[in-house]
């Protein structure tokens, strides 16, 4: 985390605690971002991982909880919102051969678009190998690429019911088929945690669709470079499918599966 981000948070967390109440809005984020320099006010209150929190709110297990419209508050247990992955349940060697974009960039869209494009991701989500070239394309899964949108969502952490209206929601990528909802989160890297909301936002606006839908299920991508110097060797995908238990209940995700799939040129 840059340092003048970190002083941010702990310039509002300080005004917070003064006031004796830790709720705060982004009028005041804007203010404080202004006199410490910081130039992105919309970032300062987003920390995907717990990594990026402030070393002093990790001294005292301190993070924050997203209220909706602009709102937010300061809570103890970062454990409470940040979600450790789990080991790798099974490695597949998966041969592809290489496309002339796979590894132009680094970003997330082309994280996913590689994932998407070597069909991992329907082999993951689906458990099965998809012989697109035998399937009508009505009945292919269908594939709908980034967007956000808002809604107003209403939920419950642990005993406080939240309504956040106009929430800004961000959706990496979807694919559905035969009913079942897949969505999907991408990072570089080798982050040990993510933010729950990364996921339960997209899930929620989704279960609140009133669509016929038989089943939602969330995916973490994560993409790790390969250390190998073998040229055939491409980079690996690791990938995390987590549900909620109780679609109003943020604190109720529940994981299903993880795999690594070691891109290998064929």
């Amino acid at each position: 985390m840059s340092n003048k981000k970190s002083l941010v948070l702990e310039e509002i967390y300080r005004i917070c605690k003064a006031k004796k109440n830790f709720i705060f809005h982004n009028d005041l984020v804007k203010d404080v971002c202004k006199k410490v320099g910081f130039g992105n006010p919309f970032d300062a209150t987003k920390l995907d991982s717990s990594d990026k929190l402030p070393q002093s709110f990790k001294d005292n297990n301190i993070c924050l909880l997203h209220l909706g419209s602009g709102n937010h508050k300061f809570i103890q247990g970062i454990d409470k919102l940040y979600h450790s992955f789990e080991s790798i349940q099974d490695s597949i060697k998966w041969t592809y051969k290489k496309s002339l974009l796979n590894q132009y960039n680094d970003s997330e869209s082309n994280i996913l678009s590689v994932a998407n494009n070597q069909r991992i991701l329907h082999h993951f989500l689906f458990d099965k190998d998809l012989e697109f070239e035998n399937l009508d394309i009505k009945n292919r899964p269908k594939t709908y690429f980034p967007h956000r949108t808002k809604a107003t969502l209403e939920y419950f952490f642990e005993n406080e019911k939240i309504e956040a209206k106009n929430q800004q929601i961000e959706i990496d990528l979807t694919i559905e088929y035969d009913g079942i909802i897949g969505i999907f989160e991408a990072k570089n890297g080798t982050p040990k945690d993510f933010n729950i909301y990364q996921i339960y936002h997209p899930f929620l606006y989704y279960h609140n669709s009133n669509l016929p839908f038989k089943k939602i299920v969330c995916v973490y991508l994560v993409r790790e470079k390969s250390k190998l110097q073998d040229k055939n060797n491409g980079d690996i995908l690791k990938l995390w499918a987590y549900t909620f238990s109780n679609p109003k209940r943020l604190d109720s995700i529940q994981f299903l599966q993880s795999k690594a799939y070691i891109l290998t040129q064929g």
